[in-house]
């Protein structure tokens, strides 16, 4: 990521500070290409009511939620965090749905 040292040598705040904001970019490029995916779901979906599956919205939530606790975060807050991304995602999907076909 950029120029930022690793987490581990980092040797004063401002390398923490420019490793964080590197992250950060890094974290909304994800987020770009997360919600192109939404892009093309909403594409593929035929119908405006396939944009909220809730067994996918909990699978997702899940799934963050155990790789979280396999690496050592803290789970529930990352599974919350997920929830609001899952959301925000599905409300991204059904507005890109209507400017497509509705």
């Amino acid at each position: 990521m950029d120029d930022a040292p690793r987490p581990d040598d980092c040797q004063t705040m401002i390398d923490v500070r420019r490793g964080v904001d590197a992250t950060d970019r890094a974290l909304v490029a994800l987020l770009e290409t997360r919600f192109a995916y939404m892009r093309a779901a909403a594409r593929i979906k035929p119908e405006k009511g396939q944009v909220r599956d809730e067994a996918r919205k909990a699978q997702v939530i899940e799934n963050a939620r155990v790789l979280a606790e396999a690496a050592g975060l803290p789970a529930e807050a990352i599974a919350d965090l997920w929830e609001r991304l899952v959301e925000t995602s599905i409300t991204y999907e059904g507005a890109h749905w209507d400017s497509l076909k509705g």
